[in-house]
């Protein structure tokens, strides 16, 4: 056989964005786009699985170990698909032709991608991959929860694709350090921990990103909100309101702060806080930043705080927090207070008077010696909206509620709903049915500022719209964007 030479980097390769199939698979790439119940049917035979480790030795002896790393993702798909086929058809490792193309797709998988879970990777209805040990995967979709017959050779292997997704951002994960926090290249939430910690082996939990990127329209068509309450979330983006999203683990929190962020001007200079980078703004001057964990010696901690903190030496015009769960709330109530107009975050909270309660709890952890009056006055001045996700109990996800923070009576802060979403039922497939209705509210508290900005005209035009009663709807875009166009 020609002995061939291809690029093969000591650090290994760093995953790319491009992850799709190798250009001469394109049969096998059809399976990207799955029905929602289509089972995951990943296990070998025993003679299937030694047959590819006899060939992913066979091409790591026909490989220079030099530079792979410089070619770019195709190619370098292309290039180990090659010497794969020519080592088959030496008939040195016997397989079927379904068989082959099946391992080498692997192969290539756990050379460049990662591993067993790039074909769920590859897949763009899934929203949540959890990973409990080397032998159990289970996949979210359409807002249910269900297990894959994919397995890992061993949590050694599933241990190696975890330090690969962590060392791309410059962090690690071992016993020293069990639990990490990552991202993949496209933004997707990761989380690792690690045994000892993690008794059954390395668990390994990735939150998705869809590919394309949700707008408020395209929610408007899944049922999540009415056109009238996305109209009003426009404005309330352009005209510079702080904007809370509250909802609970899993409800749409950062989709939501993404739709909402669209409506920025693209003047605006923007600064982002996130414990993972994972916001996608689409606006050309926008700065990330990044907390960092504590080294080996436990020096080099950067907290939220502190990028919070820092954020005012920037010039930012707004600051957007990806989620506030300290002591950095208070930093970023002041920023809202003085002159960061138009500043967001998000919070996990189940309803907007309990996020109130949590940012005030935040506040007293933080050590601040205030009075209770105090931190409440500071909230009321600096929060103008606060938008609530929830994710119902068939796994759709809906806007639940768009409330005002309009002042205090007392000691106790007052609010007044815009919008709400009310159940109303449940069809025979167990969907939640309900609708969102106005609460009548003719003028917010922030019209004078959707004046200031000339967007009041368009925000009497849909609050006049949501006051006609909406009909019934099945809303989520869990189980709605497979077929939204429908």
């Amino acid at each position: 056989m020609r002995r061939r030479r291809i690029a093969f980097g000591r650090r290994g390769v760093e995953p790319l964005e491009d992850l799709s199939p190798f250009e001469d698979e394109d049969e096998e790439a059809e399976p990207l786009v799955f029905e929602p119940a289509a089972p995951v049917e990943t296990r070998l035979s025993p003679d299937t699985k030694a047959a590819r480790g006899r060939l992913f030795e066979r091409l790591m002896e026909s490989i220079d170990l030099a530079a792979l790393s410089l070619m770019g993702e195709t190619q370098a798909r292309a290039e180990i698909a090659q010497i794969l086929r020519e080592i088959i058809d030496e008939g040195a490792i016997a397989l079927s032709t379904v068989e082959s193309a099946r391992v080498i797709k692997e192969i290539i998988d756990q050379v460049l991608g990662y591993g067993p879970l790039q074909p769920l990777l590859d897949r763009d209805d899934i929203a949540d991959i959890m990973v409990n040990g080397a032998g159990t995967v289970f996949i979210e979709v359409a807002g249910k929860v269900q297990k894959t017959d994919i397995v890992f050779d061993s949590d050694e292997q599933l241990l190696n694709i975890c330090q690969r997704i962590v060392n791309a951002v410059g962090r690690r994960v071992d016993e020293g350090s069990p639990i990490c926090d990552a991202r993949l290249p496209d933004g997707s939430r990761v989380n690792v921990i690690a045994p000892p910690l993690s008794i059954d082996g390395p668990a390994l939990t990735i939150r998705k990103f869809r590919r394309d990127k949700l707008t408020l329209d395209q929610l408007v068509g899944f049922g999540s909100i009415t056109a009238e309450g996305a109209e009003i979330l426009k404005v309330i983006g352009r005209v510079r309101c702080n904007v809370l999203v509250s909802g609970g683990t899993g409800s749409g929190k950062t989709t939501l702060l993404n739709c909402l962020t669209a409506y920025i001007d693209h003047d605006e200079r923007i600064v982002t806080c996130e414990d993972s980078a994972e916001l996608q703004l689409q606006q050309p001057h926008v700065v990330r930043l990044e907390t960092r964990p504590a080294n080996l010696e436990g020096e080099g901690l950067v907290t939220m705080r502190d990028l919070v903190k820092n954020c005012l030496r920037m010039r930012p015009e707004r600051i957007i927090v990806g989620e506030v769960r300290g002591p950095e709330a208070f930093d970023l109530l002041q920023a809202m207070n003085t002159g960061h107009d138009g500043s967001m975050g998000t919070l996990h909270a189940n309803s907007p008077r309990e996020a109130l309660s949590r940012l005030e709890s935040m506040i007293a952890m933080g050590g601040f010696q205030l009075a209770t009056k105090t931190v409440r006055e500071m909230m009321v001045s600096s929060i103008d909206v606060i938008v609530q996700a929830a994710r119902l109990r068939d796994g759709r996800r809906v806007i639940t509620q768009i409330t005002e923070v309009v002042g205090m009576e007392g000691d106790v802060i007052t609010t007044q709903d815009l919008f709400t979403y009310e159940i109303t039922g449940e069809d025979r497939e167990g969907n939640i049915r309900g609708r969102h209705r106005s609460t009548g509210v003719g003028r917010p508290a922030f019209w004078e500022r959707a004046r200031y900005y000339g967007e009041h005209d368009r925000l009497a035009e849909a609050i006049e719209r949501a006051a006609v009663d909406q009909p019934e709807r099945k809303g989520g875009y869990d189980n709605d964007f497979m077929g939204a166009e429908t």
